[in-house]
Parts: structure tokens; C-alpha cells; sequence
């Protein structure tokens, strides 16, 4: 009898803090029709009030190219927003109410999350507003594709929950127990798999960019990369075992100014190895560094003569160019392009 009594006391337990969230932040989740220039509707999602001053949060992908649309909030009332900004490639969008919004939400700390945390999100699946869901963090860390017609880019630190998500529920928020909002849902992955895009420094950044131009700049390197195992050779003089293959790089781009070549592998960049694209992403970018190639193809022996080596194989340093706004410090170390291909079926990302 005893251990049917504290199941119940526990199921309670789970019960108030759902059910506590649910009170908390349902009112902060607006459902939104986005509308063409003509006041058509053309799709709809969810959104997050995140400022008293009436500025939502949602998914770029929800808005797309409208210029706005309506807002539905939980007390009933309703008012037309104007998009602020999008950033495709964070998947994240503001919007403007432009009337009176419920208080705004508590935004939490996705950094802090752990595998197996108890979460709830809310939105507005299907047309169903209000909607709320719970499930646990299955998992942390998580990258995802997003891209427009002419970029593409991997999201880092995406949570993974499975928590139920369905069409709607984009731009909904993820809460956990305090009410504070960690993520913005994003994506379904598959049946019991939903994403979201967390909030942490890096979408604070994304979002305050947004606020104060409508769009982010980021560093731009102009390659398109992919990862690689090392060369034998190159791996025991540097040390490491992976990086990343340069295996498009624009015309024109910094990285092209810089004297990068297609089949160049990054092994570090400012300082930081380099294993995979997000790890080139991640970098903070640095302002007023100036272009310098460094090409040690032919270093010096120690009689002074240069090694030739095997013909097409090459071992060079290249500092990377400069943007016009923001630039990155890129260390390469390029092997042949033998030893570098082959190696597509990891997939591409652009930086």
C-alpha cells in the first residue's frame, strides 16, 4: 500500500510541475498566422514574448520573406506584428507586436540542461493553441543543417526532446521546471524526436543583433568543408589525426584572397584545433587582422637548400584573409588532393 502511495505522491509530483508550467508560460506563447503583402494567409506557428516592449521570438523558417502577419495571444486578444528580423541561419526570427502582449516569458539557460531533465513545450500544433507537451532532454549537442537559397550552415547545441512536436509548434517554447525558457522548437526529426534551438550566449548574440539591425553579421571565410582523416605524413608531423577538407572555395572570398586552394585541410584556427565545420563556426570572429600568406610548400634543410618532396604533395602555412567587416586567423596545413578526397560521404557545410 505504501509504494502505491508514493507513486501517487510522485505522479503529483511530476503532475504540479507540468501543470505548474503550463500556467506559467502558456500565456507567453502566441499563436501566429504569417501574411503575405496583400493580408493573405500564408502559414502559421508559434512565437515567444520575450520583452515588455512587445517583441516575440519565433523561427525564421515560420515567418519566411512575410513582412508580418497576427498574433493571437492566450487572454484572447489578438494584434497584427511586423517582422524585425530573421537570420536563416539560426533558424530565428523577431517579431513586433504591434499592440498590447501578456507579460513576457523567463528566459532560461540551455547550458545547463542534462540528458534526462524534465521538459514541457507549448505552442500551437496543428491549430491547436495553448497546446502543451512533456518529455525529458534525450539528448544534448546536437547539430542541424539550416541554410537559404545561397548559404548553408550547421546549428550547434541543438536539445533534442521527446517531447511530442507537430507542424505548429515551431517558434513554441521549451521550458523546464522554474518556467524558464531554455529552447525554441524547431523541427520534428521523426516520432518521438523533436529539436530545438537553444537559448544560450550565442542565440542572446543572434537575438540582439536582430533587435538592433534586423539581421546578424558573422565572420566569412567563403569555403565550403567537410571532415578528413589525415595524411600519414601530416599526421605525424602535426600531431593530429583529423581535420577539415576545403573542398569549395568561392571566387573572390577572403579565404580565396588568402591563397586557400581546394583539398587544403584546416588543422587549427586562432588557435583552436579544428575537427569538424562547427568547430570552424564556433570561433569568435577578430577585427582589423591583416591578410599575410606564410607558403612553406619548399621549407628549408638545414644545409639551406629546399626540400622538393613527392610530386603534388605539399605542406603549407596560410594565415586567412579579411572580410570586409570581420575576419578569422586560419592555420592550414594542405596535403594532396589524392589525400584529401574522397571523404563526401560526411557532407558539406558553408562558413
Amino acid at each position: 500500500m505504501s509504494d502505491i502511495r508514493e507513486d501517487a505522491q510522485a505522479l503529483d509530483a511530476y503532475s504540479a510541475v507540468v501543470s505548474t508550467i503550463a500556467a506559467e508560460v502558456g500565456p507567453t506563447v502566441a499563436a501566429v498566422t504569417i501574411t503575405d503583402r496583400q493580408g493573405r494567409p500564408r502559414g502559421a506557428g508559434s512565437a515567444l514574448i520575450f520583452t515588455d516592449e512587445g517583441f516575440l521570438l519565433t523561427n525564421a523558417h515560420v515567418v519566411g520573406r512575410s513582412p508580418g502577419g497576427v498574433a493571437a495571444f492566450a487572454d484572447g486578444t489578438t494584434a497584427r506584428f511586423e517582422v524585425i528580423g530573421r537570420d536563416p541561419l539560426s533558424d530565428l526570427a523577431v517579431i513586433r507586436s504591434l499592440g498590447a502582449t501578456p507579460a513576457p516569458a523567463k528566459l532560461g539557460d540551455a547550458d545547463q540542461l542534462r540528458v534526462g531533465q524534465l521538459v514541457v513545450a507549448v505552442g500551437n500544433p496543428l491549430g491547436f493553441s495553448g497546446s502543451v507537451t512533456a518529455g525529458v532532454v534525450s539528448a544534448l549537442g546536437r547539430s542541424m543543417p539550416v541554410g537559404d537559397r545561397q548559404r548553408a550552415r550547421i546549428i550547434d547545441d541543438v536539445i533534442q526532446t521527446d517531447a511530442a512536436l507537430n507542424p505548429g509548434n515551431s517558434g513554441g517554447a521549451l521550458a523546464v521546471a522554474g518556467s524558464a525558457v531554455v529552447g525554441i522548437n524547431t523541427a520534428v526529426a521523426g516520432i518521438g524526436l523533436g529539436l530545438a534551438i537553444p537559448i544560450n550566449t550565442t542565440s542572446h548574440q543572434i537575438i540582439a543583433s536582430l533587435l538592433n539591425t534586423g539581421r546578424v553579421v558573422r565572420a566569412y571565410l567563403g569555403v565550403a568543408t567537410v571532415p578528413t582523416p589525415l595524411p600519414p605524413s601530416v599526421a605525424a608531423r602535426t600531431k593530429r589525426t583529423q581535420g577539415v577538407a576545403l573542398i569549395n572555395v568561392e571566387p573572390n572570398s577572403p579565404a580565396a584572397r588568402a591563397g586557400l586552394r581546394e583539398g587544403d585541410v584546416i588543422l587549427w584556427a586562432a588557435g583552436v584545433d579544428i575537427d569538424s565545420s562547427q568547430d570552424l563556426q564556433r570561433l569568435d570572429a577578430r577585427r582589423g587582422d591583416r591578410p599575410a600568406v606564410a607558403d612553406h610548400r619548399h621549407p628549408q634543410r638545414r644545409d639551406g637548400r629546399r626540400h622538393r618532396g613527392a610530386r603534388g604533395a605539399s605542406s603549407r602555412v596560410i594565415v586567412s584573409g579579411v572580410s570586409s567587416r570581420r575576419s578569422l586567423t586560419t592555420t592550414v596545413a594542405s596535403a594532396s588532393a589524392s589525400d584529401a578526397g574522397g571523404n563526401a560521404r560526411f557532407g558539406t557545410a558553408t562558413t
